[in-house]
């Protein structure tokens, strides 16, 4: 059963990707709502990571935290080094032709979407509810994010058919994220017990270096009341969903 819940929830991630079909509808409304998504994004991860997560690994390891401590430093460490990566590789190909931006968009999709895989996959192990809220936690980060990996598709010069299509396979990479925690878990037991931490120094990356820098991109009073009440909610919304505890 847990098998089930752990690919029904990657397939559900994955299909998230089609959320970028609304651009071929209406580009301008978008363009008004990916700010508050965005800190509703950041507001949402931050929730999961210290209302769910956190709790979650203060119990498991209980005098040893500062292991776990220690295994957050190392998500986020992680989820720096992949970053930096794909973004060296982004600015090399730039300097070339424009074009390439558009595979290389992919690829960083690929390999961001395989670690959702890892995330959500460690989360299910660890416990089932753990894994329905981290699934919703991705979703969340998911839907500005790959309205934006459309966007730059399209600036690349795909069709936005193609564009959509592309955006999707690239999504699919999940699910070898899961093959990959399933495998590890087969040859070493209990191997969600040290990555959980590392999911939420995931999170705590994605939330603080990727998704809040963003929203300083808008200096305007009545967007910047629209981040927080975005963020707000985000962290609401996850508060709401202790009762699934």
């Amino acid at each position: 059963m847990t098998l089930l819940y752990i690919f029904g929830s990657v397939l559900l991630v994955s299909a998230v990707s089609l959320v970028g079909a609304f651009l071929l509808l209406s580009r301008d409304w978008l363009e008004r709502i990916l700010f508050p998504l965005v800190s509703f994004a950041a507001g949402g991860l931050l929730g999961h990571v210290f209302l769910h997560i956190l709790p979650e690994v203060t119990e498991e390891y209980g005098d040893q935290f500062p292991t776990a401590s220690a295994l957050i430093g190392v998500g986020i460490i992680f989820s720096f080094v992949v970053e930096k990566f794909i973004r060296w590789h982004h600015h090399h190909d730039i300097d070339c032709h424009t074009h390439p931006v558009g595979a290389i968009a992919v690829i960083g999709d690929a390999v961001h979407n395989m670690t959702d895989g890892v995330l959500i996959a460690t989360s299910y192990l660890v416990d089932v509810r753990l894994g329905v809220l981290t699934t919703i936690a991705v979703v969340i980060h998911e839907i500005p994010q790959e309205i934006g990996d459309l966007a730059i598709l399209i600036y690349s010069g795909y069709s936005r058919a193609r564009a959509l299509l592309m955006n999707f396979l690239s999504a699919l990479a999940a699910f070898a994220g899961v093959l990959i925690v399933l495998s590890l878990n087969s040859t070493l037991p209990d191997i969600e017990h040290y990555l959980i931490p590392v999911v939420a120094g995931n999170f705590l990356y994605i939330a603080i270096a990727d998704l809040i820098p963003e929203l300083h991109k808008q200096t305007k009073l009545q967007h910047s009341l629209l981040q927080v009440l975005g963020g707000g909610a985000g962290i609401l919304v996850m508060f709401l969903l202790l009762s699934l505890e």
